[in-house]
């Protein structure tokens, strides 16, 4: 999504260097906008602790990022496999509740447990960290397209071609990877000609959807 004409996701490998994960530090929303390295599985546990990244989806990929650190360090370290293993359990326990985040560290654990070299099990784990924050993409995309079909029947009886559109909380792309799950269907709406308007309501005491959704429709340029 954009964020003053520039397209970001929420979570990628740095350009000049893929060994560090970026992120949008969104504790600082809507005020500053700024981007944070994630240099090790610790720093992605701080992140999801923290909340410097939030929304279901978004967790689990940092968690898929947060293994991939991990085997990184295991790699130029020395330490062995399992160092990995012992930063995927303390990746689960960052944020219990968050389901997904399990279900990333579970996926990429079984894909690599028939591995015993450290440079193939690297590139494993980037592999589904890749394959999983794509997946989430094109999930939100696909809510945007079944979404769209329901708002395009409620335009057409609307005699000025606008709906209203009422959020809770934050399930924007700042949840997610990209696109968002709630918001997708506004986006949708938006790139095929239907005026869309959003009444944005929030959530307490993190006030989300004032901080998120509100900004990030903004930079969208929905009203």
């Amino acid at each position: 999504m954009r964020v003053k004409g520039q397209n970001f996701r929420t979570i990628w490998q740095k350009e000049d260097d893929k060994e560090i994960i970026q992120i949008i530090d969104q504790r600082l929303l809507p005020h500053e906008f700024l981007v944070i390295d994630l240099l090790t599985y610790h720093d992605a546990i701080e992140a999801i602790q923290d909340m410097a990244v939030r929304g279901a989806p978004l967790i689990g990929g940092t968690a898929a990022w947060g293994v991939y650190l991990a085997a990184v360090q295991a790699k130029k370290n020395g330490l062995g496999i399992p160092f990995i293993l012992d930063a995927c359990k303390e990746l689960v326990l960052a944020r219990p509740t968050a389901t997904n985040l399990k279900w990333s560290v579970d996926r990429i654990l079984k894909a690599i447990e028939s591995l015993d070299n450290l440079e193939e099990i690297l590139n494993k784990v980037e592999k589904e960290a890749i394959d999983i924050c794509n997946e989430d993409v094109k999930n939100c995309e696909n809510i945007g397209k079944h979404g769209l079909e329901l708002i395009h029947k409620i335009a057409e009886n609307k005699s000025d071609n606008t709906v209203n559109i009422l959020t809770h909380c934050n399930a924007g792309w700042l949840a997610t990877i990209d696109r968002g799950t709630a918001t997708a269907p506004m986006y949708a709406a938006r790139d095929a000609g239907i005026n869309i308007h959003v009444w944005v309501d929030e959530t307490r005491p993190r006030n989300q959807g004032a901080n998120l959704t509100a900004w990030e429709l903004l930079n969208e340029e929905i009203p």
